[in-house]
């Protein structure tokens, strides 16, 4: 398809970024600050626009995600530019790259009816197809493509989820609660609850790195994100102390001079109102 050939709105897309790689051919060359720019000393502040971008979604501020979405894409042009510059690739490499892989990932799209189309007509069957092809290209381990340095419970998910594609996994949900409240008593166990023996901490710390692991096991079964549940109520939590602060200081108190129960009034008042 030729570009007179695209819709009027394709064209207008196409345009606007073609737009955008002349406004970083032009910043690179012209720019103190942008031809500094290395790929790493970009790498912590797309991790930074990254966490912009999260917090927007969860937040459900469409305007706030275009824009951090436009941050993020200035980002990924900026990395190939600067790779353009000594001939490693360029973005036309990257999008062609992504295409790519999305046709070969997809035989139950774009494989030919020869033999070549496989049959996925579920997600499961999609997801399995997927780490499968992944061995093929040459991975060692199906969760040899979950990045290092993932945050914990992120990785937690992202490892149940690549096993569970390779066919490892619980059967039934109440399954893996058995597993959640097996694991609660032996973290109990070694915190010693009910006693006041002393702690082994590292123990105490295997324990209950196994329940979150589960916790996290039991969260995906029933299509729950942990991390985005999490999330929701560090920011529930944040918004309800808040509004301890903000009353305590219309009556002229503050917090430190306050006791529990005095608190615990204005967060059950918060709770209502968050």
């Amino acid at each position: 398809m030729t570009f007179t050939e695209m819709t009027p709105r394709r064209q207008e897309q196409l345009m606007a970024f073609d737009r955008l790689l002349t406004i970083m051919d032009e910043l690179r060359e012209q720019c103190p600050w942008d031809r500094k720019q290395t790929l790493d000393s970009l790498r912590h502040l797309t991790i930074e626009e990254t966490y912009e971008l999260s917090d927007a979604i969860l937040e459900k501020d469409l305007p706030e995600v275009r824009k951090e979405l436009g941050d993020i894409q200035l980002h990924l042009v900026f990395y190939a530019k600067i790779a353009s510059e000594t001939g490693q690739f360029d973005m036309a490499d990257v999008l062609n790259g992504i295409c790519d892989k999305l046709i070969h990932r997809h035989p139950h799209i774009y494989g030919d009816d020869d033999g070549g189309k496989v049959i996925a007509e579920t997600e499961e069957q999609v997801k399995a197809n997927w780490e499968q092809l992944k061995l093929k290209e040459g991975n060692k381990s199906v969760l040899g493509g979950v990045p290092g340095s993932l945050p914990a419970l992120v990785k937690a998910m992202r490892i149940q989820e690549k096993a569970r594609g390779a066919g490892f996994d619980w059967d039934e949900k109440e399954q893996v609660w058995q597993k959640v409240e097996e694991e609660m008593q032996e973290f109990k166990a070694e915190f010693n609850a009910d006693t006041q023996a002393v702690i082994d901490h590292q123990r105490a710390e295997g324990e209950f790195g196994d329940l979150l692991f589960s916790l996290v096991n039991y969260a995906r079964f029933i299509d729950i994100n942990p991390e985005t549940a999490l999330e929701r109520t560090n920011k529930k939590f944040i918004k309800r102390f808040q509004y301890i602060e903000q009353q305590a200081r219309a009556n002229g108190k503050s917090l430190s001079d306050m006791t529990l129960a005095e608190m615990d009034v204005y967060w059950n008042d918060a709770k209502k109102e968050v």
